[in-house]
């Protein structure tokens, strides 16, 4: 039997009140009414920590959306979980946050779009970043671990080595500088995201020098994009190896973007238990394990460390989600990645982006509205 999985994504709603343009979330979202109750999730909880799982990372959409999270930070708590909130931030003041440690929240992650207010509300789509660096300074006051991370593509990385700056000044312990993923509307917008050559080796120059500079201080992970890498990621440590990742409606999924794949049928919390789906669904064991590799992964000696790359990338560029990730310089459908890296490096190369939905029409297509104090434009 597989080694059962070290953490659970709990993808606690859909609700956002941000439509950033480099969004990876699902273009079909899960509407409000089909989401798991506090009892459902409490419950999912509770089969994590008799699983063996280490760690519950709350995620969204927005997790401040749900009303209920104070509970489910402590049900997270009682199953024995170490709790992480990856949050845009909006809906917190500091009274929630004080309910939220209290009932056992060990680390905030907080997304950042910029250093620049004008750009990071124009990148997320609502007047949010003033907020954000207040909240900065409250998660200071509390002993929780801090993380900041930071989305960079082709419309922010010419002006890093300031975003750094201007992170560092945040105090946190740990920065995340993460190249934009192409799933979702990310992929919609690749043309106007992906970085040029050019700015990819200045970023590789201002993350070295910035992890010399802040050694012993702040933590920095640096994750590249992978349109550039020879290899391609081992995405999420591998399909069904290491996490599992649950939806709003409660289905149990390999990795965020799964079910962008067609023909694979994954199950529901409410109708089986994570114990059964982990190790005998036939949606977690599709992409597990080497039997499934084409080649040339098949004889490839790192198909144990990159296991072909993402599944989701391989249909969203190759039309087959068990074709070698075109993102690997070995893949048979590489040129795909090619003509997206030469058209990002032609001087005509794509600078607008496509408009993301909207705040509002985002909420009615997760069936309702959520409102909160600082209103989106």
């Amino acid at each position: 039997m597989i080694p059962n999985p070290l953490a659970l994504i709990a993808e606690i709603t859909h609700r956002c009140p941000l439509h950033c343009v480099y969004c990876s979330n699902p273009l079909e979202l899960a509407a409000v009414n089909s989401e798991l109750s506090t009892e459902e999730w409490i419950d999912v909880l509770q089969q994590a920590g008799k699983l063996g799982m280490l760690h519950a990372h709350f995620t969204g959409g927005e997790p401040l959306a749900r009303p209920d999270l104070t509970e489910l930070i402590a049900g997270a708590r009682a199953a024995g979980l170490y709790t992480n909130l990856i949050t845009s931030g909006l809906g917190l003041a500091e009274t929630r946050l004080q309910a939220l440690v209290e009932a056992g929240l060990d680390h905030i992650q907080l997304s950042f779009q910029d250093s620049r207010e004008d750009s990071a509300n124009w990148i997320a789509g609502a007047k949010a970043h003033a907020h954000k660096i207040e909240l900065s300074r409250i998660i200071r006051r509390h002993k929780i671990a801090f993380t900041v991370n930071l989305v960079i593509h082709r419309q922010n990385i010419d002006h890093l080595e300031e975003m750094i700056s201007f992170i560092e000044q945040l105090a946190p312990e740990r920065m995340e500088i993460a190249h934009t993923q192409y799933y979702g509307w990310a992929l919609e917008n690749r043309a106007a995201l992906l970085p040029t050559r050019v700015q990819l080796e200045k970023t590789v120059e201002a993350v070295s020098a910035a992890e010399k500079r802040l050694s012993g201080r702040i933590r920095i992970d640096s994750v590249a994009p992978d349109y550039y890498a020879r290899y391609p990621k081992a995405c999420m440590g591998g399909w069904g190896h290491r996490l599992m990742l649950i939806n709003p409606s409660g289905k149990v999924l390999p990795c965020h973007a799964a079910e962008v794949i067609p023909g694979l049928e994954f199950e529901n919390v409410r109708e089986q238990t994570l114990e059964f789906i982990w190790q005998q669904s036939s949606s977690f064991q599709r992409f597990r394990g080497e039997e499934w590799m084409p080649e040339p992964c098949r004889s490839c000696d790192r198909r144990t460390e990159d296991f072909g790359g993402c599944r989701c990338q391989a249909l969203l560029l190759a039309g087959d989600a068990a074709a070698t990730d075109p993102a690997c310089s070995l893949a048979p459908a590489h040129h795909i990645v090619e003509a997206a890296l030469v058209a990002a490096n032609s001087s005509a190369a794509v600078s607008q982006l496509v408009p993301v939905v909207s705040f509002v029409q985002l909420q009615q297509r997760a069936g309702t509205l959520w409102s909160y104090r600082t209103n989106p434009e």
